[in-house]
């Protein structure tokens, strides 16, 4: 085991007690470290294509998924895949609607 010199102990001394001030500072208002809950519900798209003519709308919900950088993607009430990630939507949305040719 290494020697303690009494420099070392007496830092090591006023780093416990500033940890337990800052602790005693700390617990009146515990409410400022409480754990941030995320919703079920996490994302809404809403997408309007009126290059038919009469507007259709695509409604994208992103629900919480258990990754953490995922979401259940919903399209119009039914589940399309199952993790997918904010790439992957984009990509997915890109590629479902096409551009039309000029009329």
């Amino acid at each position: 085991m290494y020697r303690r010199t009494n420099k070392y102990q007496k830092n090591v001394s006023e780093s416990y007690t500033n940890r337990s001030k800052n602790e005693q500072r700390l617990k009146p208002s515990e409410n400022v470290l409480t754990e941030q809950v995320i919703p079920k519900l996490r994302r809404v798209i809403e997408i309007t294509d009126y290059d038919t003519g009469q507007p259709v709308v695509h409604r994208i919900e992103l629900r919480k998924c258990d990754r953490i950088d995922c979401y259940e993607a919903f399209v119009d009430g039914e589940l399309c895949k199952r993790p997918v990630g904010w790439r992957n939507i984009l990509t997915g949305v890109r590629k479902a609607m096409p551009r039309l040719a000029r009329a």
